[in-house]
């Protein structure tokens, strides 16, 4: 574990200015004033850690990245915020308030039991295609787990991973699945809880690297960042290729060896933190959309760097500042004169699902919430 000075100098925090642009464009803090940003880095540089791994802030910030486009320093605040969480864990001076009453930290931190028995393909049909060995691999992620827990919310969880196996299918691919596969360990890290990152992290990459694959394909950014990023970063260069699901389509729509058929639906597209400003994929999910003949994208104000976050991360920040947020981003997506919301996060399809549970905001903003892989997957010639 890194002091607070190694976090500082890793990230460059000691080079703020202390102009407050982050705070300006934080998405929490621009509901909840009494926020900042600004404050939680410069008290850790000014020597007062101890005051911030208490404050229960340390949890409030989404890790979105809205702050680094700003900052003139070009501080790594968001790797700033993982890495103290993590010092305060250790030191056991602040604890996050979980959502849902914990569950999916305490689902993570099961997985991490190497004897554990999962049924985790129940969901295959006959109609979908796999292999047993090939080079490609399809990551499912935490998707089976979602629409038991949340099936008042008729999440797509699993039709959209169905239909990421139903679109592979269609551009020639029959990837292997793992039946043992783990959470990516996403929520773990930016937590705080390396320990049982790192657990998840060995055991999903011994499991690739038993399936030889060359390629491993996802659909959940979260998945994606992790396998791009933190895995490198914790365990040096990967032995396979990572790869999202829209950029594989891509290049069969560019070759017209994809098809769809027309749907005629006005809609806006919600940029998920993790796929857009960690990962910088933004054209990829829009040249999906724009390949469905009559389906009309209409931008948010606010889209691609700029877009808003859902309001919620790593299932800590559920609660008043993160459904204004929601409700804020709805009125967005009506003014931009979209009748459905697409998402390309199964946690950004979850929390504007939720927020829609709201009778007020459902009557005013009359918006439906459709996963971008499930709306292809059905169109799909």
């Amino acid at each position: 574990m890194k002091t607070v000075v190694e976090i500082i100098n890793k990230t460059y925090a000691h080079r703020c200015l202390d102009c407050g642009k982050c705070t300006s464009v934080c998405p929490v803090a621009k509901i909840n004033r009494t926020f900042s940003p600004r404050s939680l880095l410069m008290r850790c540089v000014q020597q007062d850690a101890d005051s911030v791994i208490k404050d229960k802030a340390l949890w409030d910030c989404l890790t979105c990245g809205m702050c680094e486009l700003r900052c003139p320093s070009s501080i790594k605040y968001i790797e700033f915020m993982r890495d103290i969480r993590e010092f305060a864990m250790f030191e056991g001076a602040a604890k996050a308030e979980c959502s849902h009453g914990g569950a999916f930290q305490a689902l993570d931190r099961i997985m991490t039991d190497s004897n554990l028995k999962q049924n985790r393909l129940d969901w295959l049909t006959p109609d979908l295609k796999t292999s047993k060995k090939g080079d490609f691999l399809y990551f499912v992620g935490c998707a089976p787990y979602f629409d038991v827990f949340f099936s008042e919310l008729n999440i797509e969880a699993i039709a959209s991973t169905k239909g990421a196996i139903k679109l592979l299918n269609k551009i020639g691919i029959e990837p292997m699945l793992l039946s043992d596969e783990r959470c990516c360990g996403h929520d773990m890290l930016w937590s705080g809880d390396f320990k049982n990152f790192e657990k998840l992290a060995k055991h999903n990459l011994k499991q690739i690297e038993e399936s030889g694959a060359k390629t491993v394909i996802f659909s959940c950014p979260e998945g994606f960042q992790a396998f791009s990023q933190s895995y490198p970063e914790f365990f040096g260069t990967l032995n396979f290729n990572v790869v999202h699901l829209t950029e594989l389509l891509n290049e069969k729509i560019k070759t017209n060896e994809l098809q769809f058929n027309e749907i005629e639906k006005s809609v806006t597209f919600q940029d998920p933190c993790r796929l857009g400003r960690h990962m910088g994929k933004y054209d990829e999910p829009r040249a999906l959309i724009e390949a469905i003949p009559k389906l009309e994208l209409h931008e948010m104000g606010r889209s691609r760097h700029r877009s808003t976050c859902c309001g919620v991360a790593n299932w800590l920040t559920c609660g008043v500042t993160a459904k204004t947020i929601q409700a804020n981003r709805f009125r967005e997506a009506k003014l931009a004169g979209a009748s459905t919301l697409i998402t390309a996060c199964i946690k950004c399809e979850i929390h504007y699902k939720c927020a829609l549970q709201d009778d007020k905001l459902r009557d005013e903003v009359d918006l439906e919430v459709k996963d971008l892989i499930t709306l292809a997957s059905e169109v799909v010639k």
